[in-house]
């Protein structure tokens, strides 16, 4: 069974639930950004009226004040990076998996096990971010410039960060999944269903959140600010100046955004996957 499916098949319905999820929650991500950059403004500048309240009210204040569409900022070269991204670490998953436990393993793969796929599924591809498309005409744009005015280098600003955090919430993405829809499998009434993709995406999402807050959000002020020297002067800063909470400021929001990214996804996924090698179906 495991032939069935090619691994370029594999990689074009990654891929393809990965651009969705992207395409569906990407104004909550803009949000969730906006709140934590504005956060490391509110301790630098002194205390003032925040102009960004709650998830649902900092859409709304965009929406508001930039039109709609500037919600959906940067949704091409956030397609392109899931294309690539998603599609490989989703895709790469279970053959990384199946090299630790032998291609005749029968059984329950050890949580270990999984995390660690899911962990050297981010290692064999290094990426970033490349630029904010609000400074450019579209994202082709955007890459030109940074190189013609920065330098290739610009492109991957914030990589160790990123790759950091890419790591750790892939690994609490793809392995909590997997493991929580094997436990869900054994628990009376549950089949291969909707809700278990359901419950599993939520859980995967909520797990994500809880290991990835810290260094998503240092991510997040790296690249959008040059204040800092590196990732760990940025740790630092937002420990003394913030205090250690700091790190899970705007949880809910993250939860919303990554929970419901995982949820579409994982959906999606399974929905137009029957593929056994993916280690979504049982």
């Amino acid at each position: 069974m495991a032939s069935e499916i090619s691994f370029a098949g594999i990689f074009a319905i990654s891929a393809t639930a990965a651009c969705f999820a992207e395409f569906c929650t990407l104004p909550l991500d803009t949000a969730k950004v906006r709140l934590q950059l504005q956060k490391r403004a509110g301790s630098l500048e002194g205390a003032g009226v925040s102009k960004y309240r709650g998830l649902l009210g900092t859409v709304a204040t965009i929406a508001k004040e930039e039109g709609l569409l500037a919600l959906w900022k940067g949704i091409i070269p956030g397609l392109h990076r899931q294309c690539i991204y998603g599609g490989l670490r989703i895709g790469l998953y279970e053959p990384i998996k199946t090299f630790f436990v032998g291609s005749y393993y029968v059984g329950d793969v050890s949580l270990f096990s999984k995390v660690l796929a899911a962990l050297i599924t981010v290692r064999l591809q290094a990426e970033g971010k490349a630029g904010t498309p609000r400074r450019y005409d579209g994202a082709f744009d955007a890459y030109y410039m940074i190189v013609k005015q920065e330098g290739l280098a610009a492109l991957w600003t914030g990589i160790v960060p990123n790759i950091a955090r890419n790591a750790i919430i892939n690994a609490a993405e793809l392995a909590s999944y997997d493991h929580l829809k094997e436990i869900i499998l054994k628990l009376p009434g549950f089949t291969d269903s909707v809700l278990t993709h359901l419950l599993a995406g939520l859980g995967a999402g909520f797990f994500a959140v809880s290991i990835g807050s810290p260094v998503d959000l240092v991510k997040s002020r790296m690249m959008g600010d040059s204040v800092y020297r590196n990732t760990f002067d940025c740790f630092l800063r937002i420990f003394k100046c913030e205090g250690p909470l700091a790190f899970y400021k705007g949880f809910l929001p993250s939860f919303f955004r990554l929970g419901s990214w995982n949820v579409i996804m994982f959906l999606t996924l399974e929905q137009v996957s029957t593929a056994p090698t993916l280690g979504l179906r049982r």
